[in-house]
């Protein structure tokens, strides 16, 4: 246990030093790369904020902002807040200087001075695989996501995700639904659940993984804090699985970051006119491995993390019917729909089905992965 949180209601060892962690974590204007550079240079926060009027100044003289915040007297009523939020059981604060700060973390080029944590903060070194892919993820896609993490949590690793709609979500429920741990790494403050809808998920992740944040307490959900937050995702993992994702896609961001960490990358491929699966196809072409089972991750990433798959189990995929196997006005409207997306009534209107049979035929094709609903109830072909 570190002394910068508590578990089991505990108090914190030394709330003096976790006080000065949290206003060093509020000080603006500086990146991580600036406060590791800044920690370490000092060695230790008491001698960063004593030397506020001598080396400081040099060090920050381009940072204005910084060093005043540095500079000024602590916010009393901000920093009661924040250290009130520690009372709680199983929340910490994982810092640098702690030994069980994740080694593959600290090795990325700008890892996070310090991490809030809501859980178990062990499963933060076990052997983890990210696994990340479209918000708008289609039936298919989740089903994938779900279905690869909860074989590969059985196999022994750790699912890391964002928490995200879509593919995140499918793919901390399916580590979830093994009996495993799931890690969330968040874009906002822990004090926070977004999206909202996934508070019970967020609850499940905390009992039986880990949620974590590099933001202050407070932080709201701001576009720039998600790609910041995809360097953890990646960097406390072996490899980066993506699921599914377009050609402009945070996933794809995700995937560079571990690439560039020195991380294996990983991609589901799909249907050429899905534009869902071209961010996976630019990914393969340039280097991923292209995965069809749970065992090809496990091929790369078993002898780094001592996993193995159950022997005589084969990794889950999804599995559907060949189309003349489903019912007639199923196989009909199927061969109405294209691969780019069509209201009910077009629906209706091009196969001469009635709205009920439609709306009928749409849900057993979408329950078999043929086809996906999307935003304004519009439905797409997948295979």
């Amino acid at each position: 246990m570190s002394e910068h949180g508590h578990d089991a209601g505990r108090a914190p060892a030394s709330a003096p030093a976790l006080a000065l962690w949290l206003r060093f974590l509020r000080v603006p204007g500086i990146g991580a790369r600036r406060r590791l550079e800044l920690l370490n240079h000092f060695g230790s926060l008491e001698a960063l904020f004593e030397s506020a009027r001598g080396q400081l100044a040099r060090l920050l003289a381009d940072a204005p902002q910084a060093l005043a915040a540095l500079r000024a007297e602590p916010d009393e009523k901000q920093l009661a807040a924040d250290l009130a939020w520690f009372n709680e059981p199983r929340r910490q604060l994982l810092t640098w200087f702690d030994e069980d700060y994740p080694r593959l973390l600290r090795e990325i080029p700008d890892p996070p001075v310090a991490l809030f944590v809501i859980g178990e903060r062990a499963v933060l070194s076990l052997p983890q695989l990210a696994v990340v892919g479209s918000r708008n993820a289609t039936a298919a896609g989740r089903e994938n996501a779900r279905a690869f993490a909860h074989e590969l949590a059985q196999a022994g690793l750790v699912i890391t995700s964002g928490m995200a709609l879509g593919v995140d979500a499918a793919a901390h429920r399916g580590a979830l639904e093994s009996g495993a741990a799931t890690i969330a790494v968040m874009g906002t403050g822990l004090d926070r659940v977004y999206p909202a809808r996934h508070r019970e998920l967020a609850h499940a992740i905390a009992q039986q993984g880990a949620l974590l944040s590099e933001f202050p307490l407070g932080t709201a959900p701001r576009p720039e804090n998600f790609p910041i937050r995809n360097r953890i995702v990646s960097g406390l993992a072996l490899g980066v699985l993506v699921v599914e994702a377009a050609e402009r896609s945070g996933a794809l961001i995700t995937a560079r970051l571990g690439s560039e960490q020195g991380r294996e990358v990983f991609a589901i491929p799909g249907s050429i006119h899905s534009p869902l699966s071209r961010g996976c196809h630019r990914l393969i072409r340039q280097g991923a491995k292209l995965v069809e089972t749970a065992r090809d991750v496990l091929e790369e990433l078993g002898p780094l993390a001592s996993v193995v798959t159950p022997a005589g189990e084969r990794p889950s995929v999804l599995v559907s019917p060949a189309p003349d196997a489903l019912p007639e006005p199923a196989q009909q409207l199927l061969a109405c729909l294209g691969y780019d997306a069509m209201t009910v009534d077009a629906l209706v209107e091009r196969s001469g089905l009635t709205a009920d049979t439609v709306s009928s035929m749409l849900l057993v094709l979408e329950l078999h992965g043929f086809v996906a609903s999307g935003p304004g109830g519009n439905y797409q072909r997948l295979t």
